[in-house]
């Protein structure tokens, strides 16, 4: 890979991955959890509906979720992540351990 063609793939990766509530989603699905779309706006009361049907269908777009619709009265519509989708969990844990090992004294990971 080239530096061109690696910047490239972090760009392409970058914005799958771009939003507010992708990751959050994310978390709640890794483990091969399958939740109804109102498990999902229980576990993050901080999203609205809109903001969540719209990352939801950003991420199915992607090949990350997958939803799964039952056709039933009322209906039931659930979501868990593609194997591509799961396969992220180490990548993002590895990101979270290299986060962690950021040192005190060089400022909060915000800033």
């Amino acid at each position: 890979m080239t530096p061109s063609s690696a910047a490239s793939g972090v760009e392409n990766v970058l914005r799958i991955l771009e939003g507010r509530w992708k990751l959050v989603i994310l978390f709640h699905l890794f483990g091969g959890k399958v939740l109804r779309f109102s498990d999902l706006e229980r576990a993050i009361p901080a999203i609205s509906q809109k903001m969540l049907i719209q990352q939801l269908r950003q991420m199915e777009a992607d090949g990350i979720v997958r939803r799964i619709v039952h056709h039933q009265v009322p209906p039931k519509v659930e979501y868990c992540l593609t194997d591509w989708g799961q396969a992220l969990c180490p990548a993002l844990d590895a990101l979270l351990k290299w986060a962690a090992q950021k040192e005190p004294a060089e400022g909060s990971l915000g800033s």
